[in-house]
């Protein structure tokens, strides 16, 4: 009988739920997609659920299930904390006191009342074992053990667990050993986060705005954090002076003496963005990215491996991973697309099989992955799509792929905007090519109308290129995979505009009026773009799709942003991407092999109401 393992991350952000058989992924998906509320914490019930019917199992057919941190630690270091910092930290811990004894501290129990409640649960009330990995383990496993590397070196970076801020480990076939770490209250992630909250962004949703606000600015106080914040060695580890955070002991992220160092208060949220936010956002980048070079060059020299793997919400600052691909002494550098506290559900499963349980593992000879392009979640039907579209009057064509994609390649070359579902959902917070919206990188105007009329969104965002994975080197300084849209890298020179004076002088937000390449939709203003690689073998429909593209139009690449508005999940389902297109200024949608057109839908009450159904990050 094969073995089946659910591997589970809730309560704190980013809930989620994979499914392992015989320590191979069949299934992983986060709550967010279902329940529609974004990062959501909850119990994943509903990817539970997911993950178990795309298995073919019973909830009772599950052999172990393992929750990805081990929260009577975590309730260890929150004491420890409050009494170090005592009293300064008295309102904070008043407010936190009553949800650990109300909840997390009998966290075991509440699983398993949650588990006892799922379809398929024993009656009797007989559950599967139910194990507990620590944070970082989880986030290691989640690294290592899918990585194409028989052995590599593991860098685990995040805000915290329930010590470890930021760990190394050594994995070694079905064994991952752990070599150090820094601890809690000193890390890397919140010291981003701070910054992102500071200059008036949500924490745990917002800091990929600071990564993209970064180049409008200029690193003016990159030396001013390094002086009294941070406390930086050669070798990358770190102290932080905490008198400038409040995050220990108190209800926000900075201190006043935060406040007095960088001259005022925090931006206010949604207000205007000013050249002072560009230049903090510049500035901790610019550390960020120093610091993960340090560590990476003292990981190499002390493991002696040329393979690193990635995994914490760190790691999902593809800026920083660009700079260490390219400058750091790894060869291969591999990093979980679900890097987050998502990633910490599959990365517990597939402990429990390798490490609990002492199964082998093996890497395939061509050297790929075992993640299936990330492509993990549900997929939904022509036939199931076609009743839902009849049901709402919509109208559409269904067309086989021979004369969809020479039609999709015709309207993205007319300046078009198509939001596009097919095949299983992305895992992780990336759009890969199942539920993406895409333009045309070549128009200059496809940046802003994106950000503006469909995402509805701040206008200095960048967007990606998705690209075909052969062709990558010909446009990008980059060589080889880049499939989870986790590495930048900058555009090829020969696709490069040159600039005048003027355009040269130009700084701030108003830097992004001037093309940059031939491809100015997904080039950033310091010449930069994100990455995803597109794969013949793991989404072959979204590689015929940039094929037809770039037959039509010489351009092997087109935009690709999540489908979904500002402060929404990802879509998960034709009825949410539905919604989604009747709602913005998209022009046309796929469902799988239906078209629909939005010149040919049944005309709506505009209402913008229901942008304040999503609580913006």
């Amino acid at each position: 009988m094969p073995t089946h393992i659910l591997g589970l991350s809730a309560y704190y952000h980013d809930s989620a739920a994979c499914l392992v058989r015989d320590g191979e992924i069949v299934a992983a998906a986060q709550q967010e997609r279902f329940s529609r509320k974004k990062h959501d914490a909850r119990f994943p019930a509903d990817a539970v659920r997911a993950c178990l019917d795309m298995g073919g199992i019973a909830f009772g057919d599950v052999d172990h299930v393992v929750f990805y941190d081990k929260p009577l630690v975590k309730f260890e270091r929150l004491l420890e904390t409050y009494l170090a910092y005592a009293p300064r930290g008295l309102p904070s811990f008043l407010k936190a006191m009553p949800i650990w004894l109300g909840e997390k501290l009998f966290l075991k129990e509440m699983l398993r009342r949650e588990l006892a409640a799922l379809p398929g649960a024993p009656a009797n009330g007989d559950l599967p074992a139910l194990g507990f990995a620590s944070h970082h383990q989880s986030h290691a496993a989640s690294a290592f053990f899918p990585s194409p590397y028989p052995r590599a070196a593991v860098l685990c970076m995040d805000g915290v667990g329930e010590w470890a801020t930021t760990s190394v480990w050594l994995g070694d076939g079905n064994r991952l050993v752990p070599q150090w770490e820094i601890q809690f209250p000193h890390s890397l992630g919140l010291l981003y986060s701070a910054f992102t909250y500071y200059t008036g962004f949500k924490v745990n949703s917002g800091e990929y705005k600071l990564m993209g606000l970064a180049p409008y600015g200029e690193p003016k106080y990159r030396d001013l954090i390094l002086e009294h914040l941070l406390a930086l060695k050669d070798d990358g580890s770190f102290r932080m002076d905490m008198r400038y955070f409040n995050y220990a002991n108190g209800l926000t992220m900075t201190s006043r003496a935060f406040d007095a160092l960088f001259g005022g208060p925090r931006r206010a949220p949604e207000s205007p963005v000013t050249q002072r936010e560009m230049d903090l956002a510049a500035s901790i980048q610019a550390v960020t990215e120093e610091v993960v070079l340090r560590l990476g060059r003292t990981v190499h020299r002390e493991l002696g491996t040329d393979a690193l793997c990635l995994a914490g919400g760190v790691a999902l600052n593809c800026v920083a991973n660009g700079r260490l691909r390219r400058e750091g002494p790894f060869t291969d550098i591999w990093v979980q697309p679900a890097a987050g506290d998502a990633g910490g559900a599959l990365g517990a499963a597939l402990a429990v099989w390798h490490q609990y349980l002492d199964r082998p593992r093996s890497t395939g000879a061509d050297g790929q992955d075992r993640m299936r392009g990330a492509y993990l979640g549900p997929v939904h039907n022509n036939a199931e799509i076609e009743a839902f579209l009849q049901a709402q009057g919509a109208p559409y064509r269904r067309l086989d792929d021979d004369a969809l994609m020479p039609e999709l390649a015709k309207l993205l070359g007319a300046g078009r905007v198509i939001g596009w579902l097919q095949g299983p959902m992305e895992f992780g917070p990336r759009a890969l090519g199942g539920r993406s919206i895409i333009g045309d990188p070549r128009n200059p105007e496809m940046q802003s109308v994106m950000n503006l009329k469909i995402k509805y969104r701040e206008s200095f965002r960048p967007f990606a290129p998705a690209i075909l994975a052969e062709q990558v080197s010909d446009w990008f300084e980059h060589q080889g995979a880049s499939p989870y849209m986790l590495m930048v890298a900058p555009v090829a020179e020969p696709h490069r505009l040159p600039m005048d004076a003027a355009q040269q002088a130009r700084f701030g937000i108003d830097k992004l009026r001037v093309p940059r390449s031939r491809v100015p939709a997904i080039t950033h203003v310091d010449y930069s773009a994100r990455l995803q690689t597109v794969h013949k073998d793991t989404n072959p429909r979204f590689h015929r799709l940039i094929e037809t593209f770039a037959a039509r139009t010489g351009c092997p690449m087109v935009v690709n942003t999540s489908f979904n508005v500002r402060g929404e999940p990802i879509v998960a389902t034709p009825a949410d991407a539905y919604r989604c297109f009747m709602r913005t200024e998209m022009d046309a949608l796929v469902l799988e092999n239906c078209l629909l057109l939005k010149s040919e839908q049944p005309a709506v009450a505009q209402d913008d109401a229901w942008q304040q159904a999503f609580e913006l990050d």
